[in-house]
């Protein structure tokens, strides 16, 4: 049985390896959903033999079905956003601790110590509703910061503009991490010039904003903050695991997730470095749900393993996913 220990202490690609197909077997034994569309493309323990062949479950799944892979009791779901009338994902969380583990290493191995920074989270359409695990992991930053200027900010912008203008000209490092359309609401409203403060975005318009791509919404708020560059992270209510990007667009895996991008003709393969296509997720840490989700992103991987973020889909219908109906 893999255990966190085991996933959270990965030191190299080969162990990686080792690892991701123990998980494949371990889920393959004990989520019946993913059995099932495993065996419908007539994948199982003894014909996937590298990280290859392991199906990946399209993300749509966790808005029809429990995707789980453990029988102990759930200790919270999480749930995605959408519009009024959306079917939205739900995604049983058995061990809150392997999420709690995973974005805490994670955002130390990029960004250092949580005590270093003040954290002030412009997140509204995720606050104003129940079940965001990205609210889960926001909140649990604010307070590992263990600073009183740490916190949420929902529609008083102009409390957090006096605060950031305020804490960056004090010198403190800020990380000031925000839902699209809101930071783009923070800087028509004042135009800042920040020397000590990581503006990160989390994505997303909500149906608030036109969608952009991403040089030119980065070009925007890198003007608006006075910064050089723009975080990233991307995550999603599926995963237990985030990747981050620095600037520039480009992200990276902690060692516990990678990316692997599948054609978009044929979801059953893979295109080669450079190449556009979908992008599948495997996140060990989802250890109780399910591993191997193929998203309904488009992107690029890159030969040093980074890799970019371009769109999604035009359709909810990815060609070659949707292979069965349970």
């Amino acid at each position: 049985m893999i255990t966190a220990s085991d996933i959270f202490n990965i030191a190299s690609k080969k162990e990686f390896e080792k690892i991701t197909l123990k998980v494949f077997r371990q889920q393959y034994d004990n989520n019946l959903v993913y059995q099932a569309f495993c065996s419908l493309l007539k994948k199982d323990k003894q014909n996937v033999k590298a990280i290859k062949d392991i199906p990946f479950l399209p993300i749509q799944f966790f808005k029809t079905h429990t995707v789980i892979s453990n029988t102990q009791p759930i200790q919270v779901t999480f749930t995605s956003s959408g519009t009024t009338g959306m079917t939205t994902s739900s995604h049983h969380i058995i061990d809150l601790n392997l999420y709690e583990q995973s974005f805490r290493q994670a955002f130390s191995q990029f960004y250092g110590n949580i005590e270093d920074y003040t954290v002030l989270a412009l997140l509204p359409s995720y606050l104003e509703r129940e079940g965001s695990s990205l609210i889960y992991m926001v909140q649990d930053l604010i307070e590992g910061s263990n600073n009183p200027d740490s916190g949420f900010y929902l529609h008083n912008y102009n409390d957090l503009i006096d605060k950031l203008v305020q804490l960056d000209k004090s010198g403190k490092n800020i990380l000031l991490i925000g839902v699209t359309y809101a930071l783009l609401d923070l800087i028509e409203m004042q135009q800042f010039q920040l020397k000590n403060t990581i503006v990160m975005e989390t994505g997303g318009m909500k149906g608030k904003r036109r969608e952009m791509i991403r040089e030119e919404l980065h070009d925007i708020l890198c003007k608006g903050f006075g910064v050089s560059k723009i975080h990233s992270e991307y995550g999603m209510t599926e995963l237990l695991s985030q990747a981050y990007s620095l600037g520039n667009g480009i992200f990276e895996c902690p060692p516990w997730m990678d990316i692997l991008i599948r054609d978009t003709e044929d979801a059953l393969s893979y295109v080669d470095y450079g190449k556009t296509g979908g992008i599948n997720v495997i996140d060990l840490a989802n250890i109780n749900s399910c591993s191997f989700i193929a998203t309904q992103d488009l992107g690029k991987k890159y030969s040093n393993q980074s890799f970019e973020v371009l769109g999604r889909f035009d359709n909810s219908d990815i060609r070659g996913c949707n292979l069965m109906v349970l």
